[in-house]
């Protein structure tokens, strides 16, 4: 028994790699939502509300492992969850900011 509950550890991703595919899965969404958007010609104001609603699955799926990850290294459950939500929001404004750049420039993002 102990045996298979070390294998069984040793086998669960790490919270850091949990964080790390989460980030991906999740900017690739954010991605392809600013490039369907930048096709669609959507102004600037329905996109910074369309990006809050987009992409939900991937950004809790993101916020939780963060979380996971600062309580793995001590942080309290608030802590945590302000990273998280910080890391979430800085984002959005990243990607709110390159839309704005893409738009202006009548560019689109490389695939």
């Amino acid at each position: 028994m102990l045996v298979f509950s070390i294998l069984l550890a040793a086998m669960a991703p790490s919270p850091a790699a949990a964080v790390d595919n989460s980030r991906a899965v999740f900017t690739k969404c954010l991605r392809d939502h600013m490039k369907k958007s930048l096709e669609a010609k959507m102004g600037e104001a329905e996109y910074e509300l369309a990006l809050k609603e987009t992409c939900g699955t991937e950004r809790d799926a993101f916020r939780t492992a963060i979380i996971a990850l600062d309580r793995a290294d001590g942080d309290t459950a608030a802590e945590a969850a302000e990273d998280a939500d910080s890391q979430v929001e800085d984002y959005h404004s990243t990607f709110i900011d390159k839309f704005k750049d893409y738009t202006e420039t009548k560019t689109m993002p490389a695939d």
